[in-house]
């Protein structure tokens, strides 16, 4: 239970990027992933405004024959889990493949298989059901395409906890490696619900922003005027190790995974405790299994949704954990340029403070104009900020009331 757990892989295919360095460079210089709704005719819809994944083509990925038998968000992931893999080394050096699992979060699974499936028995009856609706519906399916395409045999699931799903699922890999389960795990989030059913129900219970993707100017974190999230697709992938094993392959050790934890509000479906407690909580306990002091940590990625329950209640999070110190650390939402990825977003985030303790940069939040008195922090607004962050921690929020944070620590 002794040994780190450290990070050598990373893969991401997302709204502002096809790859882990042009998201990074999109973002430090606050790229907006937002645009018109282009993958459905939206027409008929109250939200116009998607941050939907560009310039993909997953045959670049996946055989052709093969594309019709997966959901895009199980396109999404096999590529994002390509790069984590190749950058990880996993393939070119002798490996016991029972000893790497993966674990491949989705909040929603395939939301667009399950629309298609409606529409055929709707439309023209049972007998139109495709063969392949189930493995492209269960939310479980991406993981085990990786492990397939992979032949890595090791533990192989998916969790679902709603938008802390992809966090969740890189912490019990986390948990994992430290139990000394296993010695690999391909781990993280995929989700693509910029559908028609996706959109219109997120929609119903007042999430999203209803402002148009020309404004130019949404979504806008912990700022006064914000309206909600807009809705993203993509994958993240990270490649957690332990140093015991990363060390004995020779691997570049990109930073240490070094706290996980969770909590739940108990309090409702989808608003958040009004006072923060329970993401105080879990920030308090990431931070106390991490052996990590408050006044080290030196950057936060909120989760941000630019809801206004949400960014009050995570600002109240912040200063119940922190204090004094609260106003001290830089925060982000990076969620203002790449939209809410659902299940994938606390990998993507995460991805986040890997690259912003390693190039010494935070992120900022875009389209921040008019201050909240009720969100009175940094939140490195508008122009990513030089600073020297040697521990970061990305917080995860889910409906249902999950809180979920990861810590993220300079390797040493």
């Amino acid at each position: 239970m002794s040994d780190k757990v450290v990070v050598t892989g990373l893969g991401t295919v997302n709204p502002i990027g096809l790859s882990v360095n042009e998201t990074w460079n999109n973002a430090v210089n606050g790229f907006s992933g937002v645009g018109p709704i282009t993958l459905f005719d939206a027409s008929d819809l109250a939200v116009q405004a998607a941050c939907e994944v560009k310039n993909f083509d997953p045959v670049n990925h996946i055989p052709a024959k093969e594309l019709r038998r997966m959901d895009r968000y199980q396109h999404l992931a096999l590529a994002a889990s390509q790069e984590a893999i190749e950058q990880a080394g996993l393939l070119s050096t002798k490996m016991d493949f029972s000893r790497i699992g993966v674990i491949i979060s989705s909040a929603i699974g395939g939301m667009r298989a399950f629309e298609e499936g409606m529409t055929a028995l709707t439309v023209d009856g049972p007998r139109r059901i495709s063969p392949f609706f189930i493995p492209k519906l269960m939310s479980n399916g991406a993981s085990g395409l990786i492990a397939i395409n992979n032949e890595f045999t090791g533990p192989n699931f998916s969790v679902a906890s709603a938008c802390a799903s992809g966090a969740d699922g890189i912490g019990v890999a986390w948990t994992l490696l430290r139990a000394g389960v296993i010695d690999v795990v391909v781990t993280g989030g995929s989700d693509a619900t910029i559908t028609q059913l996706g959109l219109a129900a997120f929609d119903k219970i007042g999430a999203l922003s209803k402002k148009s993707p020309e404004s130019n100017s949404v979504p806008k974190p912990f700022d006064l005027n914000r309206d909600g999230f807009v809705m993203g697709e993509g994958a993240a992938i990270l490649v957690l190790e332990s140093e015991k094993s990363a060390k004995e392959r020779g691997a570049n050790i990109l930073a240490e995974l070094a706290g996980y934890a969770g909590s739940a509000d108990a309090y409702h479906i989808t608003a958040p405790l009004e006072n923060g407690a329970g993401g105080a909580q879990a920030m308090r306990q990431a931070l106390e299994i991490a052996q990590i002091n408050y006044d080290e940590v030196g950057y936060i990625n909120a989760h941000g949704t630019a809801t206004q329950l949400n960014d009050v209640s995570e600002t109240k999070a912040i200063k119940l954990a922190f204090k004094d110190l609260a106003y001290q650390i830089p925060i982000s939402s990076t969620k203002s340029m790449t939209g809410h990825l659902i299940g994938a977003t606390g990998a993507l985030e995460a991805i986040m403070c890997v690259n912003a303790i390693r190039e010494n940069v935070l992120p900022p939040t875009i389209n921040y104009e008019t201050p909240d008195p009720e969100c009175d922090l940094d939140y490195v607004p508008n122009t990513a900020r030089e600073h020297n962050a040697h521990v970061a921690i990305s917080n995860a929020f889910g409906f249902g009331g999950h809180n979920t944070v990861l810590v993220v620590k300079e390797y040493s």
